[in-house]
This record gives structure tokens, C-alpha cells and sequence, in this order.
């Protein structure tokens, strides 16, 4: 989407939040975000960042959230946290990270369900329930997967054993890792940039780096992430991107943005988890989240036993 596109979108979001929020109609009082947040931190507000159309006719619809809180909070799927009609239901996070985390995972509608609107049901605590619409509907939402002015476009992500994916749907592995609790799991994702830049533009004088973040998106317990010998993380500090968009701590550079990124996890009690890895390739001036360009997940289920 132009840059253009970009602010009218960042303003269509913002009545995005109104709405959200005009759904609780219920609620004593409405909390505005130009307040302080109160000592118990806010509701998690869910997102809706906007839609593709697919060549099959079916549509993508990329969600994230806002957790104004300073700690992460958690909100198991179920009643408190689910996608309806139910069949599209189980890929939203359960761990929410402080700050506004853009297009941490997305919702393919059928062709034959394209015209349809889901929901996205989210209560935080004894807050009112949040609701955002996801659907095929006006073009200020509309994302696309064209290249930015210079040439960026979503990253390719893939496990060993699938195709690579692209965007905040991404790709799931389709195998399921097993280890035991506290015992340590290596999870790998194969990366590359395809983004063609011109090479007499000095700004790419030398290939540039992607990055790859992990997040525990689903599980009971807690995950420990640490490096891995090969990928080391990064070792400047963790701060926001752009002063606005919060990096996790486990993060990877992709020397030459073409590579395998590793991690070691552990896990804190047994159950079922769901590890997300975000691709990014935003050392490029015309690609950041904001303009929901350009990025990739991965999403891999781990079963954890005693």
C-alpha cells in the first residue's frame, strides 16, 4: 500500500478503536487512550489491520492487538478469547506482550464463506468483552503484497519439512514437536528475502540483514527463549522499533537476509504450545509494520510432557 494509503489506514484504525469499543455499550465508562492507564493496566484491545483478497477468492484478514499494560497478559482461548463462526477459530494468541503488536496472526475466509464477517471476542479480567469485525469491505483497508517503492515484499519463511509462506498468516508447521518440561527444544525456520532493489542505489551497495523474532503466542506455562550457538541474538538493546513498536527480546539477524534462524526453548509446565517466528526485512526505508509491510509468521506447535 502507498504511503498514502498508510495514514488513511492508520485513521481508518483509528475508528477501528471507537467501534471496538462502542460494541460494550454496557460499560459504565469508556476509557479513552489519550488517558494515563489506570494501576490496573487496561483491557487487551483486538485489531483488525485490514484484508487481502486471494486469487481463489477467498480473504485474509491480518489482526493484531494493543496490551497497554507493562506486563504480559494472559487470556487462554475459549470463552473469553475466540474467533466465531468456530471453524475459523484457534489461531489467535494467548500470551499478549506489552504495547501494540501488529499482524501477529491472520484468518483465511473461504471463497464460499467470502462474503461473510467474522469476529473476534476478546475479554480481558472482569473488563467488558472487545469485539472487532474481520471481512472483505471498504478499500481503506485493503492490503496488498505489491513491492514498496524500493523493491521490499513479504520474506519467505518455511519449516524443513513445508513450503515457505509469506504475510501474517504465514505458514504452520506440519509436524508437532515433543519435549519434555524444562528440557531444551531447538526449533529452526528457513528464510530468504526475494525482494529485487536496484544495485546502483548505494543504500544497497551490500545486501541487507533480515530479522527473526520468536514469541510464545499459545501455552500454559512459560517459554525460556535462548540462543542458539549458530544465531546468536542480537546483542544491542530491546527497545521499541521506531519508538512504537515493541521487539521481543529473542531476536535473530539474518546475515545477507537468505539463512536458517535457530532457537532454543524451554518449557515451563506440560501442555500444548504454539512458538510464532516473525520474519522481518524493515532495514529497508520503504518497509515497517506500519505500512503492514514487510513480514512473515511461522507458527509451531510443541506438546510438552511431564
Amino acid at each position: 500500500m502507498s504511503r498514502i494509503r498508510a495514514v488513511v489506514t492508520s485513521v481508518a484504525m483509528a475508528l477501528v478503536v471507537n467501534a471496538v469499543f462502542a460494541v460494550s455499550a454496557g460499560a459504565q465508562e469508556v476509557q479513552r487512550f489519550l488517558r494515563p492507564p489506570p494501576k490496573g493496566g487496561q483491557p487487551i484491545v483486538p485489531f483488525m489491520e485490514g484484508w487481502y483478497g486471494n486469487a481463489d477468492g477467498s480473504v485474509t484478514v491480518s489482526f493484531g492487538y494493543h496490551n497497554r499494560s507493562e506486563v504480559d497478559v494472559i487470556i487462554p482461548k475459549g470463552d473469553n478469547n475466540y474467533i466465531e463462526p468456530a471453524q475459523l477459530n484457534g489461531m489467535q494468541p494467548e500470551v499478549y506482550l506489552p504495547g501494540r503488536q501488529h499482524g501477529v496472526f491472520a484468518v483465511t475466509i473461504p471463497a464460499s464463506m467470502s462474503d461473510e464477517t467474522i469476529w473476534w471476542h476478546l475479554k480481558t479480567g472482569s473488563s467488558e468483552t472487545l469485539q472487532v469485525p474481520g471481512a472483505r469491505g471498504s478499500t481503506a483497508y485493503e492490503l496488498d503484497r505489491n513491492p514498496r517503492p524500493q523493491g521490499s515484499v513479504q520474506p519467505l519463511i518455511w519449516f524443513e519439512e513445508g513450503n515457505p509462506g509469506t504475510g501474517p498468516e504465514g505458514v504452520m508447521s506440519t509436524t508437532v514437536k515433543t519435549v519434555a518440561v524444562g528440557a531444551p527444544l531447538t526449533i529452526e525456520v528457513g528464510t530468504d528475502d526475494p525482494s529485487v532493489r536496484d544495485p546502483s542505489n548505494p543504500v544497497f551497495a551490500k545486501p541487507l540483514d533480515t530479522r527473526v523474532m520468536w514469541y510464545e503466542h499459545q501455552g500454559p506455562g512459560k517459554v525460556q527463549f535462548t540462543e542458539y550457538p549458530s544465531t546468536p541474538f542480537i546483542a544491542a538493546p530491546h527497545v521499541s522499533l521506531r519508538n512504537a513498536m515493541p521487539a521481543a527480546a529473542a531476536r535473530i539477524a539474518i546475515p545477507a537476509s537468505k539463512g536458517p534462524a535457530r532457537v532454543i526453548a524451554t518449557f515451563s509446565e506440560p501442555g500444548e504450545y504454539l512458538i510464532r517466528a516473525r520474519l522481518d526485512n524493515w532495514n529497508a526505508s520503504d518497509s515497517d509494520g506500519f505500512d503492514q509491510c514487510c513480514w512473515s509468521n511461522a507458527f509451531q506447535r510443541v506438546h510438552v510432557t511431564p
